[in-house]
């Protein structure tokens, strides 16, 4: 008893017994730990590195070395791994050159490589994550509720039908003809370039979903002209150039018809 006492007291003997719990508490979660999910932390550390070192050939020049942003790129610190997936998905970024708004191109990455960019981008700060395929699929969605947001919320800078139009300074809204229901889900998430944003906050998931279902439903063709002929569908601009041209322009030549005919029945 006497020795046990005095190894009690020991200097050492507190280190000693914190290391040996140390080793007994690892000991049990390497035991007992999901397997499953010690793999998706190794995996998704890995995407974080490889993510980081694409970013740094790719982006870093003028996104700045850590997303914190420079005077040719926005910090990118809370943008969320949506906002990578539909910017470089698309073809957006890496931009060819600065402008009033970068228009879609050829996407120079392949999806391995944007979900390891927006694995990196995403753990710079939080934001909204890419959208899952139930989320954005169309399948059981209100048409006919997804047309109404569309025209309250959307066709003043896209058109009624999608086809985009102008906006001021150079910008513009682009058509939404052919772009997948997962980049319309996050444009509406993240509100790129011109565009609000409209988070499940202001607009839920459901309203989204209505709206890739009617863009699909206008975008397939299915849907006639209820007013005739649509003049490419983009909307007044060029209804009015149309009517101008042609309407105004018929009816001058008409008039001046009718003149050189009276003209003609005088002199006769």
């Amino acid at each position: 008893m006497k020795k046990l006492s005095v190894r009690r007291r020991h200097p050492l003997a507190a280190l000693v017994v914190l290391l040996f719990a140390l080793a007994a508490t690892g000991g049990l979660y390497a035991a007992f730990a999901p397997a499953e999910k010690a793999q998706a932390d190794s995996s998704q550390s890995l995407a974080i590195e490889e993510g980081k070192k694409l970013y740094s050939v790719g982006c870093a020049t003028c996104h700045g070395t850590s997303g914190e942003g420079t005077k040719t790129g926005p910090s990118l610190v809370g943008v969320g791994s949506a906002a990578v997936d539909f910017q470089v998905g698309t073809g957006r970024m890496p931009a060819q050159q600065p402008g009033a708004q970068i228009p879609a191109k050829k996407v120079a990455y392949s999806q391995a490589q944007i979900d390891q960019l927006a694995a990196y981008i995403a753990s710079l700060g939080p934001g909204p994550s890419v959208p899952t395929k139930a989320q954005y699929s169309p399948g059981g969605a209100d048409i006919a509720n997804g047309g109404q947001l569309f025209r309250t919320n959307c066709s003043q800078c896209h058109n009624a039908s999608g086809k985009g139009g102008a906006l001021s300074d150079g910008k513009f809204a682009p058509t939404l003809q052919g772009v997948t229901p997962k980049h319309i889900y996050e444009a509406m998430l993240t509100g790129p370039q011109n565009m609000p944003n409209f988070p499940d906050t202001t607009m839920p998931e459901k309203d989204k979903k209505d709206i890739i279902a009617y863009l699909g439903e206008v975008d397939s063709g299915k849907t006639p002209s209820e007013g005739g002929l649509e003049l490419g569908g983009l909307g007044p601009v060029s209804e009015g150039l149309f009517g101008w041209i042609f309407g105004l322009g018929t009816l001058i030549a008409v008039a001046v018809w009718v003149a050189a005919h009276t003209t003609k029945a005088r002199k006769s």
